[in-house]
């Protein structure tokens, strides 16, 4: 497939790009600052652009086969990014008629399938109440998606870790696996590529988790 990632600089999008030339898949990876790019590779296009300007991201979601993205921010001052740069993607999209998109979210705003343990709901609440800003901001992004013509799927993770690929976690459409506290930053990215042609997942969010 040929593929275009934002934020392919983060942690998830840099795992998105590797494992998907490791696919064979042509990655097209969105970047402000090539420098920041660790990823290389056959296959592999480094397009430069700003990504507040949707007319500059055309090129790079032109005839592609899904766009997966993992903007989002970093630290709480950072809340409203998502919200804003995600605007500008389905923009360009929805100028190309490019349809598939995938997006990092977050567990909090997804519902469990499952009653919740106490501890975890607990924890959940105090979670919340910290990040609520970036939660806010993730969910007008969420509105976005639901607003544009795109086949949109919502990846929602709790808290990520920097580890190896496993290949092993639990997803849930529609909702959280139960107890859902921790995932790989690779696994997420693994999970996202393999919802890229799975049409059960279109117009979903949908939780992973260990």
């Amino acid at each position: 497939m040929r593929l275009t990632v934002f934020g392919a600089t983060g942690g998830v999008g840099q795992e998105i790009v590797r494992q998907a030339l490791a696919a064979g898949h042509r990655v097209t990876a969105v970047v402000r600052d090539p420098a920041r790019l660790t990823v290389s590779g056959d296959g592999l296009d480094v397009f430069t652009a700003d990504l507040r300007d949707p007319g500059a991201l055309r090129p790079a979601v032109a005839g592609r086969d899904a766009v997966l993205s993992g903007l989002g921010a970093r630290r709480k001052s950072d809340a409203g990014i998502a919200a804003r740069l995600t605007r500008s993607v389905l923009a360009a999209m929805e100028a190309e008629r490019t349809r598939r998109l995938l997006v990092v979210s977050a567990a909090p705003l997804g519902r469990a399938t499952e009653p919740e343990p106490l501890l975890d709901r607990a924890m959940m609440s105090v979670v919340g109440s910290v990040l609520k800003d970036i939660y806010a901001d993730l969910r007008v992004m969420e509105a976005e998606l639901a607003r544009s013509a795109t086949d949109w799927t919502a990846v929602r993770p709790p808290r990520l870790l920097d580890k190896p690929l496993t290949g092993r976690y639990r997803t849930a459409v529609g909702g959280n696996p139960r107890s859902a506290r921790t995932i790989g930053r690779a696994d997420v990215a693994h999970a996202m590529l393999a919802m890229t042609d799975d049409p059960a997942t279109v117009g979903q969010g949908v939780g992973v988790a260990y």
